[in-house]
Formats: structure tokens, sequence, C-alpha cells
């Protein structure tokens, strides 16, 4: 390792005013590391000490007591000091032989000065010394940043930046992105790999001074670690610094990686296109994945459309880093991704790589990732949509499933209660409603049910659709569906007499029931396709 220079106790008994001074205990300590010098004349030191504190003291405080002089040590010790320094004649003639058992069973060094010293002289020569090494460690780091920087604008591989930090430290450098091997610089036999995998996993539980892990964080995900390790040197603060320093290189330049690569697969669309549309055989479906690098291990996938609604045309971001995002999220979710991008519309295919039992669930949970995701809710915060088609169990019927996404894109877009999204399989009624559609005058079927309704409710304001489609959604519970509406029972006793009046005593017996309930659907359906034509009217 090429170690930073680190003030020691061996160092401190070098300097000025030590000449005469005697290690009487922790000889086995000299290599403490000392950050700072620190005057205690008291008794109560918990808040004065953060560790490596190199104590100047007299011994006033404890000087008749003992106990209390060992019981200090100890408080030391605990909050991690480097030494202690005294000096004998004013007040302490002698160090106790408990004090002096204690220092040697924790290896803590305890130095006597045998006349009186300048406490002042020492504490500012030796805060000299740590304030310059301070500042060449920072030259140190700021030098190599800016040589660091500068490669990036050439490097052509993150292996460039495992060996420039292996060449500032000389330490062993382990690397892996999200899901893949480790790898060593420099290389190492495969039973010493082992171990230090072994040991590195343990360390994120059990801290290693021997090891340090940075991860590599894009789009909030996590998306490698880049760790140190040094068999006999501990890791210093510089090598933790500079090991963030290169964490950050080595994240930018895989997202410049990551985008140029999602450029050049703009130059997909086409086939991809045709994918789509059926296009394609069985067989020149697998060459194209064999050519760009995938190994399906099944043939079930999936259609994702994601509809944009930016508020102008100004306003609308680059979507190549939200195809970084989704794909980054949906592989993490156990999913090959390619894209097809069309004017505000973006559309997935999914390539599924783990079971099919829970490949609905993972699909929910990464778009719910990609919702809660810092990028999303600042770049895109616009309204948008995703529609699932339906899963198929062959890939060269994906057009199936493309045609059923832009079904569930078009039927969410004509639903009252629009959700983010919505899955081709869970819309039922709603699919039903939308080939009826294609076919009858839904308008008057459903008048025939609801118009007397909603003309009542035009007339008085009665609420009484409102009223009608909570108390179904109640399954009949007047108590439940009063609290929903937040009115009274007598108030709800007297809606529903209105509305035994309007469709009869009989709206409640079942097949009655299940045919107002289908026209309250319709109803939404074709309240929802009207606002849409005066929309695109205005």
């Amino acid at each position: 390792m090429k170690e930073q220079f680190q003030l020691k106790i061996v160092d401190i008994l070098k300097r000025n005013h030590f000449e005469n001074a005697r290690v009487i205990a922790g000889h086995h300590g000299m290599e403490r590391i000392v950050k700072w010098v620190h005057v205690v004349e008291v008794t109560s030191i918990r808040n004065l000490l953060k560790g490596q504190e190199l104590i100047l003291s007299t011994g006033v405080a404890w000087k008749d007591n003992q106990d209390l002089f060992a019981s200090m040590v100890k408080e030391f010790i605990e909050h991690n000091a480097a030494g202690l320094c005294i000096e004998l004649g004013t007040y302490l003639s002698t160090i106790p032989d408990e004090v002096i058992h204690i220092a040697n069973e924790h290896q803590f060094p305890i130095i006597i000065f045998q006349h009186q010293v300048p406490f002042v002289e020492i504490t500012q020569d030796i805060h000299s010394v740590i304030i310059n090494q301070q500042y060449q460690k920072i030259s140190d780091l700021e030098n190599y940043s800016q040589r660091l920087n500068k490669r990036l604008l050439t490097i052509e591989t993150y292996e460039d930046i495992l060996q420039f930090i292996f060449s500032a430290l000389d330490v062993q450098i382990i690397f892996r992105l999200k899901n893949q091997a480790y790898e060593f610089v420099p290389e190492l036999p495969l039973q010493e790999q082992a171990s230090i995998i072994e040991q590195l996993e343990r360390s994120k539980k059990h801290p290693n001074h021997h090891l340090a892990i940075a991860p590599i964080h894009l789009f909030g995900q996590d998306y490698g670690e880049l760790a140190i390790y040094s068999k006999d040197i501990p890791i210093s603060e510089y090598d933790l610094l500079i090991l963030d320093r290169t964490a950050t290189a080595l994240a930018q330049h895989l997202l410049r990686e990551l985008y140029t690569e999602e450029k050049k697969r703009v130059n997909e669309f086409e086939w991809l296109h045709g994918w789509l549309a059926g296009e394609h055989t069985l067989e020149e479906i697998y060459d194209y994945l064999i050519e760009h690098g995938c190994k399906s291990k099944s043939n079930q996938a999936a259609v994702l459309i994601m509809k944009l609604f930016p508020v102008n045309e100004k306003s609308f971001p680059d979507v190549t880093y939200l195809k970084l995002v989704f794909r980054s999220v949906f592989e993490q979710n156990g999913f090959i991704v390619f894209f097809v991008e069309k004017r505000y519309e973006l559309t997935f295919i999914l390539l599924n790589q783990r079971g099919k039992k829970n490949m609905k669930e993972r699909i929910k949970k990464a778009i719910a990732s990609i919702e809660d995701s810092d990028f999303i809710r600042k770049q895109f915060p616009d309204k948008f949509f995703i529609a699932a088609g339906k899963f198929t169990d062959s890939l060269n019927d994906l057009h199936k499933s493309y045609q059923t996404a832009k079904e569930t894109l078009r039927i969410q877009q004509k639903m009252t209660n629009k959700q983010t999204y919505y899955f081709y399989e869970d819309l039922h009624l709603y699919r039903l409603i939308s080939q009826l559609s294609k076919q009858t005058d839904l308008q008057e079927l459903a008048a025939e049910y609801l118009q007397p309704v909603i003309q009542y409710d035009l007339k008085y304001n009665a609420k009484l659709l409102e009223t009608l489609k909570a108390y179904l959604e109640c399954n009949g519970s007047k108590q439940e569906t009063a609290n929903k509406l937040y009115i009274v029972r007598q108030t709800l006793y007297h809606r529903l007499q209105k509305l035994e009046n309007l469709l009869g005593a009989d709206f409640m017996e079942r097949e009655k029931r299940i045919a107002i309930e289908f026209m309250l659907l319709v109803h939404d359906y074709l309240a929802a396709s009207n606002l849409d034509r005066m929309n695109q009217a205005q």
C-alpha cells in the first residue's frame, strides 16, 4: 500500500520536549495513530474525546485518588485515546501499579515527564505536524481527482479505472457489477479470490479494517460495488477518500456507456416494430436475440406501453434516460428489455428470465420502484399511464401481447377511475364493454336502465347515481354505504326509496342487479369517451 504518512506515538517520542520522556506502560501500542492533542485536567471527559487523541495531563484531577486515576485511564481506553503523557513532580510522584497493569493489558501507552514541560509548545508542535499532514492529504487527493478526470475523457472501459486506482494505492481492487461475478485487479488464484469474497460479504455486517466497500448508484439503484483490500496494513482515511472518488468516476463512466448503448438501440426500432407486428419467424427472433447477446431462459414475454402526457413540447425531456431507468429496474426484477419509441409513447418488450408464477408481481414491483424514483418525479412530473398486455408463452406471439396492451391503454384512458397502470387480464368487464361498443349502441342500452336516475339527479341534484354505485359496491350494506357517502342513515333510506321508485323494487335482485352494475360501468366508460372527444375538439 502506498501509505500516506500518519503520525504515531513512536513518531511523537522523537519530537521536541520528549528527549527525556520515558514509556512506562503500553509498549506494544507504539503504532497507535495520533490525530490530535488534548490537555485533560478534569474528571469528566465523555464529551471531550472523539478518538485517537494524545492526552497531556499533570494529574491534578486525580492526585489523591488512585481508584479515580485507574477509572480515568479506563475511560481514555474506552474512548480510543492514542495514549497518555503525564508530568510527574508537581502533583504526582509515581504511577500506581494498577494503572500500569491496565495500560499494558490494553496496549495503551503511558509516557512520563520527570520534570515540568511546556504543554502549550508540545501542543503547537504536534498540531502543526498533523495540520501539514492534512494539507498534504488534501493536495494528494485533489491531484488524484484531476488526473482521474482527465483519464475519464479518453478511457474506453471501466477496467482502465480499476487499473488507475490500483496504481495509486497498490492494494487489491475488487469490482462487481450487479448480478455479475467479482473482478480482481490484479488477478488472484481462485482460492484467494474466494477467501477475499467471503471476508467481503462478512464485512457488510461486521466491519473489517482491512476492507472497504463503496457502492455504485445509478438511477437510485445499486448498480455495482467497488472494494479495496489490504492484507497487512489497515485501510486509511486517505484510502477511503480515494475509493469514494473512484466509485463516483466509475458511476459517471458507466452512465456514459449506458447512454451511448441506448442511443445505438434506436437503430433497432425497425426490426422490433416488425416483431410487434408479428412479421418475424421464431427462428429469426432467436437469431436476433443471440446476435444481441441475449440468452433467453424462457419463451414467456409481455408488452408494456407507457403513454406520456407532457404539458408542452418544451417540457418534454430526453427519454433516453427514462429508458435507462426502466432497463435497470426491470433487469433487476428478472427481465430482458427491448424498447420501441414513438412520440409520447414507449413500448417495452419484456422477456421473462425467472418463474412465470410471480411474473406479474415482479412487473408491479418494478413499476412501483420506477414511480418512486427521484428521477421520474423530477423529470416526468406530468401524468403517464402504463398498460400491460396479456402474457404470452411464445416469442412469435408477441404481437398478441402488443395488441392487448394497446387495447388496455385505450380502455384505461376511457375509465373514470384512472390508475397509473392496468393489466389486460384485470379489465374483465371493461374488455367486454369495449367489444360491445364496436357493435351495439351502448348509450341507448345504458339509458334503458339508468336514464330515470340520471334525469332525476339533473333535475334535483339528488346524488342518486352516486348512491346507487356505493350501495352496490357495499353489497347492499346500509351502514357501510352511509359511512362511505358520509351521510346519516335516514338520508340513505330516503335515497334508496327514490331508487326503488325509479328502478323498481326488484333492482337488488340478482339478474337485474348484475345488469345495473354492468350499465354503471358502461355509463362511466361512455362518459370518459365523451369527455375525451370534447377535449380533442377544443
